[in-house]
């Protein structure tokens, strides 16, 4: 058996239970490994949904551009289904984000364009608005706009969903994930909710981001909004993929505690993954020693690899410079 492209590889990512960082917590613990993904990411699975359901739209032709802005991951896979089906790729992405995760895109043969991150979403050079302006600009080009386009929970919805459902044998009694699009715990949630209501989904979100308080007050707060260095997690927006009655409660992690725990999986449980992993880990624990019971099992979504921060938290030099390593 083979695969006719690496696209087709796409899915069926491991559940890893974990021990060391779990020791003590009553249940089971389980990650959901995502960077068995070819593109090494979770975005792997609603990159490719997006292109192919724009292809059956007619949104892009024969040579196109695909042009999005991305923390780096949806790109990767964006990059990947492009190389299948013979398109150009632009990325956009905002400053804040790690010089691993641009070499990679420029490595598939992609632009990049960078953008300041300490700008409003609606300001001109924000990565938002430069990739809906290079769509204007660009003939026969693509916004697959991830943070709207319903194709990224459904990716979920009809896949990871479904695979958590087998891998579990049903037992699925909680589900963690780190909140950014919204995509992948609203589409997988949806799914699990339907087969087991008494799921409960859990959304991580980090400290600067508006997800928790919009959760819990339906207030927009823009006082909630400030900068903070974990990538592919929170946000100044409400992208429309987030359905908020899918997710039961917002934790947030502080990007220190987020970053530890990612060296400490790396460490600890042989898993060498990014950095909104520690988020989901640090949070997700931190609900389950409260609440999680004997008999319980908990899936926590590990969405990327390690490779994309070796300049960052994987630097101890860059650790002590943020003051969290001594």
């Amino acid at each position: 058996m083979y695969f006719n492209h690496i696209i087709e590889a796409v899915g069926n990512t491991p559940l890893v239970k974990l021990n060391s960082v779990a020791a003590g917590i009553p249940g089971t613990i389980l990650a959901k490994v995502e960077y068995f993904n070819p593109g090494n990411s979770v975005k792997d699975r609603m990159a490719i949904r997006m292109v192919e359901d724009a292809e059956k739209a007619g949104l892009i032709k024969p040579g196109g551009t695909i042009i999005e802005g991305t923390s780096g991951n949806t790109g990767m896979g964006l990059a990947l289904a492009a190389i299948a089906k013979g398109y150009k790729c632009i990325f956009v992405m905002s400053d804040k984000q790690s010089k691993e995760k641009q070499d990679i895109l420029r490595a598939v043969g992609a632009e990049v364009v960078v953008c300041p991150v300490d700008v409003a979403p609606d300001d001109p050079r924000s990565y938002y608005s430069v990739a809906r302006r290079l769509n204007q600009e660009t003939p026969n080009s693509f916004y697959p706009n991830q943070y709207d386009n319903l194709s990224n929970s459904a990716a979920h919805y009809e896949g990871t969903g479904p695979e958590l459902w087998k891998q579990t044998e049903g037992k699925i009694t909680h589900y963690a994930c780190g909140v950014g699009t919204g995509g992948t715990i609203c589409g997988t949630a949806k799914y699990l909710k339907e087969q087991n209501p008494a799921v409960v989904s859990i959304g991580l979100d980090t400290y600067g981001s508006v997800f928790k308080k919009y959760k819990e007050t339906g207030i927009f707060d823009e006082n909630e909004i400030y900068p903070y260095k974990t990538e592919g997690i929170g946000e100044d927006i409400l992208p429309k993929n987030v359905d908020f009655d899918l997710i039961d409660l917002f934790i947030k992690v502080t990007d220190k505690d987020a970053a530890l725990m990612t060296r400490r999986l790396a460490k600890e449980e042989g898993l060498f993954v990014g950095w909104s992993c520690g988020s989901a880990v640090h949070g997700a624990l931190e609900y389950a020693k409260e609440h999680l019971k004997e008999g319980d099992t908990m899936v926590i979504v590990l969405p990327d690899h390690g490779t994309r921060y070796l300049g960052k938290i994987y630097n101890d030099d860059w650790m002590r410079e943020q003051g969290w390593l001594d």
